[in-house]
């Protein structure tokens, strides 16, 4: 925009005074940021319709948008901001992203007018820079490199910055220093573990020992600032310390002991120590408890979750406790008393050689019903719209339904199958699924979801037989769906119909043509997962072709061979010769046998071709 430009609009609309800066900033070349478009450039001014053109890099393309409203909508980007070096020096920004990830981080602080960023201002400029799905995994790696780079000071809150320091200082002796000016006993603690873990390898830590060790032992003996797991946690440390220097640890108070003999609620005091000293927790009530530690061992697993559950098992495991654990998760069962993360550890470990004779007793029909109990049980509790974990754990086990069926009678199907149709715990999309599943073992079950079916309406003639890879990309690209685009797009079209007159509204226009495209997509998803059967293609065999065949051709003319894989239909992949096994060429080849001649179109041309040999892709790859 020219001067002239700039003031003729201010003069329309005088409160765009204050904006002057950043109208003069949106000049063509110039870079700019969209919440929901994501990065563009300016690429011209069209002075007449007074609308800037801008090529958004995620798809919109040579879009008019008014200045007015670009003033509060988009960010204009400086010239060394770290996205538009991506796109002007991509060579060296990327092989930043890969090998040199703190001086990225580093560049970006710099280039900050305080030398400082929040973990959300930074995480804002990756997910733009890397895309939301890969920077979340690399900003976790380089979290942790961050530690220990003396150039960036890591804040110990979230809402705190990151800061580019002016001297680098180094990373224990910033830990030794924060350990002698804190007073707060849990963050004394924390650090205090820091430093035995540094000590091992910089030798002016291990002199410094002897007085941390005399510290935080006074802090725990006096504080009460600690619940009883912080307090327990510290003991360990403030122990493990002794240890490392050779000081008595039983002459210390107070003893871990003392905190066990002390609690009322030991299941109360497992949640409050930290989840990999779950162990060390278990060992020490056995020792301060020896005649109830057993009894206590299984109330702990029955009210854990997480980290935990597995614990007490692998605990009592060790205690040559197998038969008492399956004898307790039968009772567990009878009486309803399997909650939700014993029910998936059981899921989860139920084919495992080290726990599967513990188990199988407990796969049968009762087992689904107190999954379904827990499930419904937690979307009730469930105020918020926080998944479960059980139920996406029951949706994406497959063969669990059959498996838990197996001699399970007719009646018992249809109640379990009314049982689901109730439940409050599954979404749509994953209930139609695991009926589904019922139907297939019982096809009466039809009835209770929908009335009999008919011939047209058959799960044969509906049904798709894909990987499950496939199936797992279109799940995800559903749950993308859902959680991310449709939202955004409501988000858009709010914006949009804010700005004004909608006749005229490009942006609503815009926005709303991207809803139908993301609400039908949605529901061709749903149509298409909902109808998904998945194979890993063993099932087929080399005497005909079938789903999972690789097929050798021979054309009957000039001896042209070809060879082709039959995989599921979602796998299509015409550059590596693979097609769906729904496309013509596959649909003339399906039930042929090895010799057989059959007329099929390839390249565009028609021609007869001999089945020269058939294979298992499986055997292949």
């Amino acid at each position: 925009m020219n001067k002239e430009a700039i003031d003729l609009l201010i003069q329309k609309r005088p409160a765009l005074r204050r904006s002057r800066a950043k109208l003069e900033a949106m000049q063509p070349g110039a870079y700019c940021v969209h919440r929901a478009w994501g990065l563009g450039q300016i690429k011209d001014y069209d002075e007449r319709e007074n609308r800037l053109i801008i090529d958004f890099m995620e798809g919109q393309q040579a879009h008019p948008m008014d200045p007015a409203f670009c003033v509060e909508k988009l960010e204009i980007l400086a010239e060394n901001d770290i996205l538009v070096r991506a796109q002007n020096e991509k060579e060296v920004i990327d092989e930043m992203v890969k090998s040199r990830p703190t001086d990225l981080i580093a560049d970006i602080l710099e280039r900050s007018e305080t030398k400082s960023a929040t973990a959300l201002e930074i995480e804002t400029v990756l997910g733009r820079l890397m895309g939301s799905a890969k920077f979340k995994k690399w900003w976790t790696q380089t979290k942790k490199a961050l530690v220990k780079d003396p150039r960036i000071a890591v804040p110990a809150k979230k809402t705190e910055p990151f800061i580019l320091r002016d001297e680098p200082v180094r990373a224990e002796e910033e830990v030794l220093d924060e350990f002698f000016e804190t007073k707060a006993p849990k963050k004394k603690i924390a650090l205090a573990s820091k430093l035995i873990d540094l000590s091992v390898k910089h030798e002016d830590i291990k002199e410094e020992l002897p007085t941390i060790l005399s510290e935080l032992a006074t802090s725990l003996a006096e504080t009460k600032q600690l619940n009883p797991g912080e307090r327990l946690y510290g003991i360990w440390v403030r122990n493990d310390l002794a240890r490392f220097i050779h000081s008595d640890v039983e002459s210390l108070e107070p003893t871990s002991a003392s905190i066990i003999n002390a609690s009322n609620d030991l299941i109360g005091l497992a949640d409050q120590v930290p989840a990999s000293h779950y162990s060390r927790f278990l060992d020490l009530i056995e020792r301060t408890l020896p005649d109830q530690w057993e009894r206590i061992a299984f109330d702990l697993l029955k009210n854990s979750s997480g980290k935990l559950t597995a614990e007490c098992i692998n605990f009592l495991l060790d205690h040559d406790k197998m038969k008492e654990i399956s004898s307790t998760f039968d009772r567990w069962l009878v009486e309803q008393n399997l909650k939700a993360p014993v029910l998936t550890w059981i899921l989860k470990n139920r084919a495992s050689k080290k726990y599967a004779p513990m188990l199988e007793g407990l796969m049968t029909p009762r087992l689904l019903s107190a999954i379904f109990f827990a499930i419904d049980y937690e979307a009730l509790q469930n105020t918020s719209t926080r998944r479960i974990p059980l139920a996406d754990l029951v949706s994406d086990d497959t063969k669990l339904i059959s498996d838990l069926l197996t001699d399970a009678s007719t009646e018992t199907g249809h109640d379990l199958a009314q049982t689901l149709i109730l439940n409050q715990g599954f979404e749509d999309l994953s209930k139609k699924s695991l009926l589904a599943r019922f139907i297939k073992l019982y096809p009466s079950i039809q009835s209770i979801v929908g009335g009999e079916p008919t011939t047209s309406e058959s799960s044969e003639s509906e049904e798709l037989v894909v990987s499950e890879k496939s199936l797992a990309e279109r799940k995800k690209e559903y749950e993308v769906l859902i959680t991310e685009k449709i939202p955004q797009n409501k988000e858009e079209i709010a914006e949009a119909r804010a700005h004004g007159d909608l006749r005229e509204n490009a942006e609503y226009k815009m926005a709303r043509q991207e809803q139908d495209i993301l609400l039908s997509r949605k529901n061709e998803l749903e149509t298409e997962i909902n109808k998904a059967r998945t194979t890993d293609f063993t099932d087929a065999t080399t005497s005909m072709v079938s789903i999972g065949s690789i097929v050798d051709l021979e054309q009957a003319s000039n001896k042209q061979s070809v060879s082709y894989s039959i995989l599921g239909a979602w796998d299509g992949d015409p550059d590596q010769q693979i097609v769906s096994y729904q496309t013509p060429l596959a649909r003339a080849l399906l039930g042929k046998t090895k010799g057989e001649q059959v007329a099929v179109e390839i390249d565009g041309h028609e021609e007869s071709w001999t089945i020269k040999d058939i294979t298992r892709w499986v055997d292949r790859n």
